[in-house]
């Protein structure tokens, strides 16, 4: 009898170890590289070797140009980062497990992207720009692409102010989403009215982390608007 409950034990054990590897992992990160190629990764993560101080272990230099590059094979939920490359850095390069865009930040490029249910994978090669080498297209080219991008964005702005539709309907397209984004948006579109975080929660019985996460995803993608009042987030569609 003894016998058979030590093989009962065993085998139950066996039979736990592959539930116990499967770890769903997440990010919400930043990413800061310097002059020097030393990289820095802050944020919300579970994933063990994934932050990062003051490191080179991710980037590497040949001739002029620096390529940054982080591959985790591991599977994510979702996750989402932020990029700051050095001032006068220029992209020469981007490549991306998930979608991202770039941006113009304090005098430097920042990359802004997420994904979901897929590794976390990044290449970005860069090259830094020398300031010493100082002509008259330096002023006259970026003065034009500033002259162009008010343009465009005046042209832009009057023919979506022309073309939006009316506050009173809301935007339905949850195309691309995940079912729990479904689930959020849609009780947002039935309930016709702002909701706290803590109320969609439990409303659609969603745990607390997942639902942070995925309503984080929602306003990156600008089907949500998120405010702060005093302890409490308010959610509502854009």
């Amino acid at each position: 009898m003894h016998k058979h409950v030590k093989k009962g034990v065993l085998l139950l054990f066996l039979l736990l170890i592959p539930l116990a590897g499967a770890v769903e992992y997440y990010a919400d990160i930043t990413i800061k590289v310097d002059n020097s190629g030393y990289v820095t990764i802050t944020g919300n993560t579970n994933h063990p070797d994934l932050l990062v101080k003051d490191s080179q272990l991710y980037t590497t230099k040949k001739q002029n140009y620096w390529t940054l590059q982080i591959a985790k094979n591991d599977d994510f939920s979702d996750f989402v980062y932020t990029i700051d490359l050095p001032a006068d850095a220029s992209i020469n390069y981007i490549k991306s497990s998930g979608s991202f865009r770039i941006e113009e930040g304090a005098g430097n490029i920042v990359i802004k992207g997420y994904g979901q249910n897929k590794s976390l994978s990044l290449i970005v090669q860069y090259e830094m720009q020398k300031r010493n080498e100082f002509n008259m297209w330096i002023v006259i080219v970026p003065f034009m692409l500033f002259v162009f991008f008010i343009l465009f964005f005046i042209i832009k702005h009057n023919y979506k102010r022309n073309k939006q539709p009316s506050k009173d309907t809301p935007k339905t397209d949850f195309k691309g989403l995940t079912l729990r984004q479904k689930q959020i948006a849609h009780l947002l579109l039935k309930e016709k009215k702002q909701l706290t975080q803590t109320q969609i929660q439990e409303m659609l019985k969603i745990p607390k982390a997942s639902v942070s996460r995925n309503i984080r995803t929602l306003e990156l993608k600008g089907i949500i608007e998120k405010e702060k009042t005093g302890m409490s987030n308010i959610i509502r569609l854009k």
